[in-house]
């Protein structure tokens, strides 16, 4: 439950809207126009990084990453408002993985 908590908290705190799968980020695109992210509900997302390694982190911190550093990549930002757990993070079936584009050449 303190999960919860903490993700209706930042979902009050930034004005973030959600549905019953999706938190929804509003965003400013390069070009000026708005745009969203669609977080999944889910209590951590694993981030592939370029060179191949994963990190895992709680959904708040990603939530915290996105709005406090917009024009970052995720990668970029998360070391700034990650925090190491006391204990390690045990897999559960509730991972989303992200997979970085640009290493494919895809970035926006």
């Amino acid at each position: 439950m303190e999960e919860h908590k903490e993700l209706h908290e930042l979902i009050e705190r930034y004005g973030l809207d959600e549905d019953i799968e999706h938190i929804i980020i509003p965003l400013r695109g390069k070009n000026g126009r708005s745009e969203r992210c669609f977080l999944l509900k889910r209590k951590y997302f694993r981030i592939m990084y370029p060179d191949g390694h994963m990190g895992v982190f709680p959904v708040g911190e990603v939530i915290e990453a996105i709005m406090q550093y917009p024009d970052l990549p995720l990668r970029e930002s998360l070391p700034y408002v990650h925090v190491e757990p006391d204990e390690p993070v045990k897999p559960e079936k509730e991972f989303t993985t992200v997979v970085d584009k640009e290493k494919e050449g895809e970035r926006d």
